[in-house]
């Protein structure tokens, strides 16, 4: 165990060497029109020498798009992220989605907790066990059609276009240290495309959900481009005898993202025991708080301070090891009634720097 722990570092280490970091200053417009005067925001998450950070799934019920994620780091302090890929895919110039809203409430309408983008290709991000509209025979000629196009979009995909919108990030001083594409059942030319884009917007590694088809899919791209393939856990720590192990032993370029909520939410153990194990294969987490599965009521998101994931303890936990792990809040529960995703995600950032200063 003590040579594969070893084997383990030298994967962590030495695989991509150093993560370059964007810090500069951004002139944004004010919220209240391009006509309205500028301000100067340097936002700055790292805390204490942990980098705080968010999915950009967490503002999926406010307005899309690369701007507007800016805004919104500017908003709310961030300045590290795991970039969802369809809002970039957006700015980009992609194709758009003929089953978009059907698939996705208007802006202010997403439910909490339910995924902004369906696992399908074309759309990435969307959680297990999701319930899809049934489909007309009409509708899956278009998805059919649609994802054609979408392919031959992305496959002549020139990457200067993704220069462009890496500029806007590093000038806003925003570093996107993962692109969440799920891109595992997409074509060979499609996953060369997501891991492509995401080395060129500075990204370390691509993110999917966790399983072993996807896992022994993408790690030898990953290898290929020296990138991570890095995968998200929901509740299978709740099944019995589900482990890292075999994942991590596909390819030294799998890591993982590890939920600390879903795992605490359906397990009741410390996410620490996980951390302690895996943490130089731990790319990143994701940071919720949750109740636990014997509470009333259980495995339920809440408001951070009110749940029951011992968020200061994992926290404390890196900053005090000095583990190179990235800690992204994912907003899940419900929006308050006069609050918005952005404002609420901004005392999440508050939330950890208390514990962190």
């Amino acid at each position: 165990m003590k040579n594969r722990k070893n084997e383990k570092n030298f994967s962590r280490r030495e695989f991509l060497g150093t993560t370059a970091a964007a810090a500069s200053v951004f002139f944004i417009p004010s919220l209240f029109g391009s006509e309205a005067k500028q301000k100067i925001v340097k936002p700055n998450s790292n805390f204490g020498g942990v980098k705080i950070g968010a999915i950009t799934y967490s503002w999926r019920s406010m307005p899309g798009g690369v701007e507007n994620i800016i805004k919104y780091c500017q908003e709310s302090g961030i300045s590290n992220i795991e970039l969802m890929s369809n809002d970039l895919e957006s700015f980009l110039g992609a194709p758009q989605n003929p089953m978009a809203g059907m698939m996705r409430p208007p802006a202010g309408q997403q439910q909490p907790g339910q995924p902004g983008q369906p696992g399908q290709q074309g759309q990435p991000g969307g959680q297990p066990g999701g319930q899809r509209p049934q489909r007309t025979p009409e509708q899956e000629a278009a998805i059919a059609k649609y994802n054609e196009e979408l392919k031959k979009w992305r496959t002549s995909l020139p990457m200067s276009k993704v220069q462009q919108a890496r500029k806007l990030f590093d000038d806003a001083g925003i570093s996107v240290h993962i692109v969440k594409f799920s891109p595992a059942r997409w074509s060979d030319e499609e996953i060369d495309y997501a891991f492509k884009v995401a080395k060129a917007m500075g990204a370390k590694g691509v993110t999917d959900e966790i399983g072993e088809e996807a896992v022994k899919r993408l790690a030898p791209f990953a290898e290929k481009h020296g990138m991570y393939a890095i995968f998200h856990n929901h509740m299978q720590f709740g099944t019995p005898g589900f482990s890292y192990d075999p994942f991590l032993a596909v390819s030294p370029a799998v890591m993982m993202n590890f939920d600390a909520g879903h795992f605490f939410g359906s397990t009741g153990i410390h996410p620490n025991e996980i951390l302690q194990k895996y943490h130089d294969r731990i790319f990143s987490v994701h940071m919720k708080d949750k109740t636990g599965p014997k509470s009333t009521p259980p495995n339920t998101n809440m408001e951070w301070g009110k749940g029951e994931t011992p968020i200061a303890d994992v926290l404390l936990l890196i900053k005090k090891q000095k583990w190179p792990i990235h800690v992204d809040i994912e907003l899940e529960y419900p929006v308050p009634e006069g609050s918005d995703a952005v404002k609420e995600t901004k005392k999440c950032v508050e939330f950890m720097r208390k514990i962190l200063a």
